[in-house]
């Protein structure tokens, strides 16, 4: 049935782990499509080929057999596996049946868009073949998120589940995705909001509540749309709207979309009664960042923190006594203040620089139009945060800061020209260079190697001299001398 003004939704298979029994995968699609009547692709995520597929895969390279629907099926995600996969940027591999590659985008004549991971993840250097690194995660993420009014894409399918995907969720879940599960991952599906997600690899059937994408500052503030997740065991799914399968050892997914581009906003937005919170984000989203689904509690190298963790801890005050007086709370000692002479930065401080102090005042960066736009910058910032397991969260233009943190707790905090602003509230450890080293990439000043700034000393007279020649050409814009 047409969808208002003409529009025919696609109408979408969708398979787990096949693990090379491609015989039997295409006897069930074409049973389904006799059944139901055509469907217009087939997407299959997890470990298409397996240990055990040269003897169907050999038939369906040669020509023998045809796939009965057009395929596209996700990369190797074992080493075992590679050798079946010619080109990493994608190929035919037989007719009907594409590889679509590691990592990219997948644009449908029809306008549906579908973002795609090959593989597992690896957090090491050399990648293999069959991983994709935070790297390959950033990448994909800026293809899609530069993107003039991105609202997100229809579907993403990955290898691999999305760590925490489970938080929320409608059934009982005994898998820790905390072990199998991808930290990078989260981070995609929560950055590219896909209307459906898919994965494979664990042999696992769950469909779970669909989620918002995005929550800030509360139910005045509710998401751009709707995510629905499925992890998909083997080519197994739980019953949908279109395809219902009697009870067995093999399923499929079967859905209807029409894609985004061709939809009202209005009816992206719409929830159904069971919609739950981002499963990759905390209560709120302000609470909890990706850092708890990463469970990686180490310290990057080369970096300097503020150490929160070492907070005193109070003890319950005890009742009033017999003689109705309260006692005295017995004080804690208190952790002895730095002093201001270790700290390089601090005016107060003997040891600052002082020669190289050319204003006073809130510190503002200039950027030269020639070398970024303001959603370039925006998008460092927020992508930088995101590899660094930050949460670094928009909130709205009339909103204040005293609204959303306490006095004196600390964050981190960037209001662009446009009025935007981002916050990240700092719970244990902070990157105290975070935003020099996002002004200094190459994504905004193009200045990677004064990221540090150890690594932008020279000696005190040619500092001196700068520093007096930047304070005579700012002169006639700084307010300070005016006052």
């Amino acid at each position: 049935m047409a969808a208002p003004g003409g529009r025919r939704p696609l109408r979408v298979l969708v398979s787990g782990d096949a693990e090379g029994r491609l015989g039997a995968l295409f006897g069930r699609v074409a049973a389904a499509q006799r059944k139901s009547g055509a469907f217009d692709l087939l997407l299959c995520v997890g470990d298409f080929f397996g240990s055990a597929g040269d003897a169907d895969w050999e038939e369906y390279r040669t020509g023998a057999k045809k796939a009965p629907i057009q395929t596209y099926v996700l990369g190797a995600n074992n080493e075992e596996t590679v050798g079946y996969f010619p080109d990493v940027s994608g190929c035919e591999l037989a007719e009907n049946i594409t590889y679509l590659g590691r990592k990219g985008v997948f644009n449908e004549a029809s306008g549906l868009q579908i973002a795609y991971l090959s593989g597992t993840e690896c957090l090491e250097e050399p990648v293999p073949a069959h991983c994709f690194s935070s790297k390959d995660v950033t990448d994909l993420k800026t293809s899609l998120l530069s993107t003039p009014k991105f609202k997100g894409v229809d579907i993403l399918i990955t290898s691999c589940w999305p760590r925490g995907v489970e938080r929320f969720g409608n059934t009982p879940f005994d898998v820790d995705t905390k072990k199998c599960g991808s930290g990078l991952v989260s981070v995609l599906a929560s950055s590219l909001k896909p209307r459906y997600h898919f994965s494979g690899l664990q042999k696992i059937c769950y469909e779970r509540l669909p989620y918002r994408p995005l929550v800030v500052l509360g139910p005045s503030y509710l998401q751009d749309g709707l995510s629905c997740y499925a992890l998909l065991k083997q080519f197994q799914s739980c019953e949908s709207s279109l395809l219902k399968v009697p009870p067995c050892k093999w399923y499929l997914y079967a859905f209807s979309i029409l894609p985004m581009s061709s939809m009202d906003p209005a009816e992206l937005v719409k929830q159904p009664q069971d919609v739950t919170e981002n499963p990759y984000r905390g209560p709120g989203g302000w609470e909890r960042g990706t850092q708890q689904l990463s469970g990686a509690e180490e310290e990057p190298v080369g970096q300097f923190f503020f150490d929160l963790s070492s907070k005193p801890k109070g003890k319950k005050r005890p009742s009033e006594g017999r003689t109705g007086q309260q006692p005295q709370p017995q004080r804690l000692p208190c952790k002895p203040s730095l002093p201001t002479a270790a700290c390089w930065f601090c005016l107060a401080s003997p040891e600052v620089e002082k020669h190289l102090v050319v204003s006073i005042g809130t510190h503002v960066v200039p950027v030269p139009q020639d070398c970024c736009t303001t959603e370039d910058i925006k998008e460092a910032f927020v992508v930088q945060a995101e590899e660094q397991q930050m949460e670094l969260l928009e909130i709205p233009e009339h909103s204040s800061l005293k609204q959303i943190v306490q006095p004196g707790a600390p964050y981190f905090y960037v209001e662009l020209d446009t009025g935007e602003k981002l916050f990240h509230r700092v719970r244990r450890h902070f990157p105290l260079q975070f935003g020099r080293e996002v002004l200094a990439s190459e994504a905004v000043l193009g200045m990677p190697g004064r990221a540090d700034w150890r690594s932008c000393q020279t000696g005190k007279e040619e500092e001196a001299a700068a520093a007096q020649a930047f304070r005579q050409a700012f002169a006639p814009f700084d307010i300070a001398q005016g006052d």
